[in-house]
């Protein structure tokens, strides 16, 4: 299948470039983050390490290791947005080694940077919400995310059962998706890049790892029904916080799911407005959302400038809205998280019906 290709980039996206850059030359801050991030990373992370060594080696009672267990799989999510998805983008820090570092937690979690790598800062950031390509809206047969999709009787449902499947996210991802992708050589419907034999041997090196560290050896010292029920718990906290979050980045009511044209595969858009169209913002006015989900609530600013740090989104929201106001662009946004959950419930309800 070809590729969607986007219009000629029009006059905004340049003129979106040149005050972003003249913001930072102003200001003269890095575009990558700065010390406090790295004190959110190591403050995450190190809980992380806390939690799995007081649940392996020192066995809590049954009801605080469950408590517990849920924490972990918060924490875990937290690590995602905030540490492992700005190291992906390489906006983490201005040092190449500490970006790979926090990319790399996410092999140590027990996935494939590599994968992520492909499958959302290539396919997903470049082909947004495009049926046939963004392999984020395949859930199928499960879930009908687009007006594309083929509609099953079950979907008039999926308002209604969607939190056990993103419950399975994470678990799914670990133990299935990724070595479908491996073997597949395809993230969806585009083609994996081939794999040098470093990348071969951090894929299985990691994930041999992380059988040692989350299966194997809490088997060994809690036994095999408490390393599942915990394991079960924190995996299913863990994908339907990191499941939630960026669904409501696309899979919302205002989201737009443009369809290229049939035989020339033209998209109406350049990339810059398809981004604007395709994507929405959540509760960016509270600081404590943005300081959990890494930034993830100004999913508009992520988009348009993905090699820049969350850090310095509340800064670029304000340039951002007022060019698009210029421009007679859309700049989506709900002011309440809990309005952004609401329009995806909406969402998933109007696709299971229509």
């Amino acid at each position: 299948m070809l590729l969607p290709r986007f219009a000629p980039p029009r006059s905004f996206h340049a003129e979106l470039k040149r005050r972003t850059a003249e913001y930072f030359t102003t200001t003269g801050k890095a575009q990558t983050g700065n010390s406090s991030l790295l004190g959110k990373a190591l403050l995450l992370v190190g809980s992380m390490i806390a939690l799995y060594v007081h649940l392996v080696f020192f066995t809590p009672p049954t009801g605080w290791a469950l408590a517990e267990c849920v924490l972990m799989g918060t924490v875990l999510a937290l690590i995602g947005f905030n540490v492992m998805h700005d190291g992906a983008h390489g906006s983490f820090s201005r040092h190449n080694w500490l970006n790979k570092t926090a990319a790399f937690t996410l092999n140590v979690f027990g996935g494939s940077s590599y994968m992520w790598d492909a499958k959302h800062n290539t396919v997903h950031h470049m082909y947004t919400n495009i049926d046939g390509v963004d392999d984020d809206l395949d859930i199928r047969p499960w879930m009908r995310l687009t007006p594309e999709q083929p509609r099953h009787r079950a979907h008039r449902f999926q308002h209604l059962y969607f939190g056990f499947f993103y419950c399975l996210l994470f678990i799914s991802w670990v133990l299935f998706t990724d070595y479908q992708k491996y073997f597949s050589r395809r993230i969806g419907s585009v083609a994996l890049k081939p794999m040098s034999t470093n990348d071969h041997l951090i894929f299985w090196g990691f994930k041999v790892l992380n059988l040692g560290l989350y299966v194997a050896l809490p088997i060994y010292m809690v036994g095999w029904a408490g390393w599942l029920v915990g394991f079960l718990v924190a995996g299913a906290v863990a994908g339907f916080v990191l499941s939630i979050v960026f669904q409501l980045a696309h899979t919302v009511e205002q989201a737009a799911f443009p369809v290229p044209h049939e035989t020339t595969r033209k998209m109406e858009d350049d990339w810059a407005i398809h981004q604007l169209r395709t994507t929405a913002n959540f509760a960016t006015d509270n600081r404590l959302i943005s300081w959990l989900v890494g930034g993830l609530n100004f999913q508009v600013e992520h988009h348009l400038f993905p090699k820049i740090s969350h850090v310095h989104y509340p800064k670029l929201s304000k340039i951002i809205r007022a060019t698009c106001e210029e421009f007679g662009l859309p700049y989506q946004e709900y002011p309440k998280m809990r309005y952004a959950v609401a329009s995806h419930v909406a969402f998933l309800r109007q696709m299971g019906r229509a």
